[in-house]
C-alpha cells in the first residue's frame, strides 16, 4: 500500500506542476472584451475550440479533474 501511495503522490505532484504551467500559458479573459463592441463574431471566436487556446482549455479541464480525483484518493487513503 505504501508503494501505491508513493506513486499517486508523484502523479499528484506532476499534475500540479502541469496544471500550473497550462494555466499560465492561457490568455487572460480581458482579451475577450470585443464582445462589448460586437466584434465577437469573428473567425477566431467561432473556431476557438480548434485553436491552441481551445486545446489549452480542454487540457486544463482534464488536469483539473485528475487533480480533484487524486486529491480525494490520497485523502481517503490517509484516513485509514
Amino acid at each position: 500500500m505504501g508503494v501505491l501511495r508513493t506513486i499517486l503522490t508523484v502523479l499528484f505532484a506532476i499534475d500540479c506542476i502541469a496544471l500550473t504551467i497550462i494555466v499560465l500559458l492561457q490568455e487572460g479573459k480581458s482579451a475577450g472584451l470585443g464582445v462589448i463592441s460586437g466584434a465577437a463574431e469573428t473567425y477566431w471566436s467561432k473556431n476557438k475550440g480548434r485553436s491552441m487556446e481551445g486545446a489549452l482549455v480542454k487540457i486544463t479541464r482534464i488536469l483539473a479533474v485528475v487533480f480533484i480525483v487524486l486529491a480525494a484518493v490520497l485523502n481517503i487513503s490517509s484516513l485509514k
